[in-house]
C-alpha cells in the first residue's frame, strides 16, 4: 500500500511540475514586478542626480552673484572717494607749508594703498595715445613740438579701472 501512495504522490507532483515548466517556457506577457521596481528605482536615482546637480549649480551661481554684488558695492563706496582724492591732490600741489604738505601726502598715500588693496588702477595717460575705452576728451588743443595728433597732452581728472571695468573715465586734453 505504501507503494501506491508513493506512486500517487509522484503522479500528483508530476502534473504540477509540468504546469510549472509550461509557465517557465511560455513567454511572459509583461515585465515582472521586480523589473518594474528596478526601473522605477533607476528613474528616481536619475531624477535625484539631476536635482542634486541643479541644486549645486544654483548654490555656486548664487555665491558667485553674491560675491559680485559685494565687490560692486565696495567699488561704489570707493568711487565716492574719488572727488575727495582729487581735492587732496589739488591741495597738495598748492600747499607751501611743509607740515601741512607732509600730512596731505600721508592721506594721499593712504588713499593709494586703499586703491591697491581693492585692485583699482589709476588711469593717468599723459603722453599716450587717446583711448576712448578709458578716457573722455574734454578739449582738443593745437599740436606742440614733439606731440603727435591724438596724443593725450594733459589729464584734467584721473580715471580709475577695476578688473577691466571703468569706475570713472579719465578726463583728458588731446592734441588735434
Amino acid at each position: 500500500m505504501d507503494d501506491r501512495k508513493e506512486n500517487k504522490a509522484q503522479e500528483d507532483a508530476q502534473p504540477g511540475e509540468a504546469a510549472d515548466r509550461k509557465q517557465q517556457e511560455a513567454p511572459q506577457e509583461g515585465p515582472s514586478e521586480l523589473e518594474c521596481a528596478q526601473a522605477a528605482a533607476e528613474d528616481f536615482k536619475r531624477k535625484w542626480y539631476a536635482v542634486t546637480a541643479e541644486y549645486e549649480n544654483y548654490r555656486k551661481r548664487t555665491a558667485r552673484d553674491s560675491a559680485k554684488r559685494y565687490a560692486e558695492g565696495r567699488a561704489d563706496v570707493v568711487s565716492k572717494l574719488f572727488p575727495i582724492a582729487d581735492n587732496l591732490e589739488r591741495a597738495l600741489s598748492s600747499c607751501k607749508e611743509e607740515g601741512t604738505r607732509k600730512g596731505l601726502e600721508m592721506v594721499v598715500k593712504a588713499f593709494e594703498k586703499l586703491l591697491e588693496e581693492e585692485r583699482i588702477e589709476v588711469v593717468d595717460p599723459v603722453g599716450e595715445p587717446f583711448d576712448a575705452e578709458t578716457q573722455e576728451a574734454i578739449m582738443a588743443v593745437e599740436p606742440a613740438e614733439g606731440l603727435e595728433s591724438g596724443t593725450v597732452k594733459e589729464v584734467y581728472r584721473k580715471g580709475y579701472v577695476q578688473d577691466g571695468k571703468v569706475l570713472r573715465f579719465a578726463q583728458v586734453v588731446v592734441v588735434k
